[in-house]
């Protein structure tokens, strides 16, 4: 079957960040820089001599309320809602320069990168994209916990979540490879329960918060509304797993299930993924006679 080959791109130029890492507190400036293709998203903290850690599975670090990468005892935090705009967007290879340990969370979501993505414009390079082809399911389950990714043509993610109220249920689907990710993913902003704050700052997290930077949220509802989206709380499920799953090193081509997940996860997927060698190949596009059947995000949403 024919296949829709795409270029790598990066990024035509340099863009800065300044802000506060969620968890850390610590103010903290970001510089991405285009970078050659082939090689992939790279971290560097340019505070400890500009030592350089790759965004891929190997090297995530213990994985809780965000998602961090270490090697070599050198730590950067919070790396997801990044790395989501990044494969969200289309951007294959660039340097993530940083002065601290952890990304600023900046609003909370990914749309300030998308918007300095699409200010500078992308550059496609001179060589193929590669996608991890799923060839047969690879499944984590923890309780009532759940997730797996399959075979399919697309990028096709459908998430579930079950929280207390406001919440509640909700299931988002839809596929990646329809380019709609800036406008129905990348706005949608992280969350947190007002009653979960002192137990969260005596673990030492949380300690960069505030009603710009997440969506506060009590037993009476929304603190710091109105929301972007009505179900903003799974497609912000759907933006962090995005974001993991980058670890992989390629987009995915396959359909991923998940339900009452969360960055833990999502990253043990990627880790027995990669284990499993059978169960991928490489591949240089999607099917072109699937365009037509990819689900648009937004297209399938259920509240319950």
């Amino acid at each position: 079957m024919a296949q829709a080959a795409h270029l790598e791109q990066t990024i035509r130029n340099e863009i800065e960040f300044k802000g506060i890492g969620l968890h850390s507190g610590a103010a903290v400036a970001m510089k991405l820089v285009p970078a050659a293709a082939g090689s992939g998203i790279v971290f560097r903290r340019t505070d400890l001599d500009n030592f350089e850690i790759p965004a891929t599975g190997r090297n995530v670090a213990k994985v809780s309320y965000a998602t961090s990468l270490m090697r070599q005892s050198v730590l950067i935090q919070t790396t997801e809602h990044l790395l989501s705009a990044l494969i969200g967007f289309g951007v294959d290879n660039v340097i993530v320069e940083v002065d601290n340990l952890e990304v600023p969370i900046l609003d909370g979501s990914a749309l300030p990168y998308v918007q300095a993505f699409q200010n500078v414009g992308l550059k496609k390079q001179r060589r193929k994209r590669e996608y991890l082809r799923v060839l047969r399911e690879v499944e984590v389950r923890e309780g009532s916990k759940f997730i797996g990714v399959y075979p399919g043509r697309g990028y096709g993610i459908r998430y579930s979540i079950d929280f207390p109220p406001p919440i509640g249920c909700e299931t988002f689907v839809g596929d990646l490879a329809t380019g709609d990710y800036a406008e129905w993913i990348a706005p949608a902003r992280t969350f947190g329960f007002k009653e979960d704050e002192a137990m969260l700052r005596n673990m030492g997290l949380i300690r960069g918060v505030s009603d710009e930077s997440a969506i506060i949220l009590s037993r009476h509802g929304v603190e710091n509304g109105p929301l972007r989206f009505e179900d903003e709380f799974v497609r912000h499920k759907v933006l962090d797993l995005i974001g993991d799953l980058a670890l992989a090193g390629r987009r995915i081509q396959g359909l991923v299930v998940a339900e009452r997940a969360g960055h833990a996860m999502h990253t043990a997927l990627v880790q027995k993924l990669m284990r499993d060698r059978s169960a991928w190949e490489l591949a240089y596009g999607y099917d072109e006679v699937a365009e037509a059947e990819h689900v648009p995000f937004g297209a399938q949403v259920a509240n319950a």
